[in-house]
């Protein structure tokens, strides 16, 4: 089955040279890279042209914010599974791609995740926190829970369905996306017990208290939007859990 992985990058010379590197060492032979630059200033494009020997697809243009970026990937994209990958970010092995094909042909599923590991920006080798996505279910929606992002792969047919990226959120665009898509539970998914992807802090999820505050409106005004009833107190109550993430890693 053929993957389109898409990452969007907006002045990220310093880091993207290993997840071209990460996607590049992919075991899996029929994968259609896409980048998708938002005309970069720092060097950007000369990395990619260094280690992108297996971007299929390079767009380099302004855009109008990240899922503005991530919804022209989409368009780009011809593969039977989607998945993206942040410009920050690198797959746990080489072997990441071939089993989620498997994992989704085999069970003949609409969506699967994986759990996802923070890592320290200057010590990738260092881990923080561990993600585990296996909390998710389309019933805790409501509490603010979704899979890590990057883990998460989607037949092609699920956006088909249910549409892009919304572009007038900031932040929790990709939490507004799995509220539409999961709520009503009709997508057959899967939960695979293993980290799937590294994930360098300081992204503009994990950003400091400003965006923290602005994620959980969003969140809420997500649930709200979706038909999902839900209160801020509600949200702000996966705190606890995500802090033993830290202990538990």
């Amino acid at each position: 089955m053929k993957i389109s992985v898409i990452t969007v990058v907006f002045n990220g010379a310093r880091t993207i040279a290993g997840t071209l590197d990460s996607v590049a060492a992919q075991r899996h032979p029929d994968i259609e890279y896409i980048v998708v630059d938002g005309a970069s200033t720092d060097g950007t494009l000369a990395v990619i042209k260094r280690h992108g020997q297996r971007v299929a697809r390079l767009v380099s243009e302004p855009d109008h914010g990240i899922y503005d970026a991530m919804n022209k990937g989409l368009r780009l994209a011809t593969g039977d599974i989607i998945g993206f990958l942040n410009a920050d970010d690198v797959y746990a092995d080489t072997g990441v791609l071939a089993r989620v094909s498997t994992a989704m042909e085999t069970g003949r599923l609409d969506a699967l995740f994986g759990d996802a590991e923070f890592v320290s920006p200057d010590r990738p080798d260092h881990p923080l926190r561990r993600y585990r996505s296996g909390r998710f279910r389309p019933g805790r929606i409501a509490w603010g829970w979704m899979p890590a992002h990057p883990t998460l792969f989607l037949r092609r047919h699920v956006y088909d369905r249910f549409g892009l990226f919304r572009t007038d959120y900031r932040i929790a665009g990709d939490f507004e996306l799995v509220a539409r898509m999961f709520h009503g539970d009709t997508l057959k998914y899967r939960h695979v017990p293993e980290v799937l992807v590294r994930m360098r802090t300081g992204g503009v999820s994990t950003g400091g208290w400003r965006n923290t505050l602005l994620l959980n409106r969003e969140v809420l005004r997500a649930c709200r939007e979706n038909g999902i009833s839900t209160s801020l107190p509600k949200i702000l109550s996966k705190y606890p859990a995500k802090l033993l993430e830290f202990i538990r890693r």
